[in-house]
């Protein structure tokens, strides 16, 4: 898709967040199934049931604007999710992992804090409310999922790793 103006910039950012969200379900199965802290594995569980709304969200925002869903894919989350793999695959010591889990699942979480917010300022700009209302919707779920994330890590994930 050649992009020639703000419509099709936005769509393409639209596009691409699809991508990275196609992308992460996966993540977030394999994640909880790796983790060993319970209320971690109950993140990762909750945050893929978010992932796959947010796709399901993506998928109508673009068939509203009659645009192929699949049109672009999101090179940097595939570096994302190829890291995060590795860490699920190297780092050993539940505790560890654990904690190295959470910090790849924040990388994961700020490219989709700064996706969303700048689908939202772009939807903003061609004044489409719908869109944006739904965009910070997705953005604000982030926005907590990176709270637990960080909640989690400083009472139980890294103490638990340092002591190690």
């Amino acid at each position: 898709m050649q992009i020639t103006n703000f419509h099709d910039m936005y769509i393409a950012e639209l596009q691409e967040l699809r991508s990275a969200e196609m992308q992460l379900t996966e993540t977030w199965r394999r994640a909880a199934e790796v983790a060993a802290n319970p209320r971690l594995t109950n993140i990762f569980v909750k945050h893929g049931e978010q992932t796959q709304l947010q796709k399901e969200r993506l998928d109508q925002l673009l068939q509203h604007h009659r645009a192929d869903p699949k049109a672009h894919t999101d090179q940097a989350m595939q570096a994302l999710v190829h890291e995060t793999e590795k860490m699920m695959a190297t780092v050993e010591g539940n505790d560890l992992r654990d904690a190295a889990l959470i910090a790849s699942a924040q990388k994961l979480a700020h490219y989709e804090i700064a996706a969303f917010g700048t689908a939202a300022a772009l939807a903003d700009q061609l004044g489409l409310r719908d869109d944006q209302r739904v965009l910070h919707t997705c953005l604000n779920e982030e926005k907590r999922a990176d709270a637990d994330l960080t909640d989690i890590a400083k009472r139980e994930v890294n103490q638990d790793a340092v002591a190690v």
